[in-house]
């Protein structure tokens, strides 16, 4: 458990996983990370996940 300090009241917040601070309320401008990434996942990857499904299987009836 390692100890982080929130930028606007200055007070150390022991939560790995906090997003918010537990005293004042905003934000600790933490990164989401590779898993946070892969939970919630952008929409414009989706979007081009779903794209290129599309296109891929067009090209397989094209070429069937």
């Amino acid at each position: 458990m390692s100890e982080y300090i929130c930028p606007h009241c200055k007070k150390p917040i022991y939560d790995d996983e906090a997003l918010l601070c537990l005293y004042c309320g905003e934000s600790l401008n933490r990164g989401v990370g590779f898993m946070g990434k892969l939970k919630y996942p952008a929409h414009k990857i989706v979007i081009v996940i779903i794209v290129a499904l599309v296109l891929v299987s067009f090209l397989i009836l094209i070429s069937g």
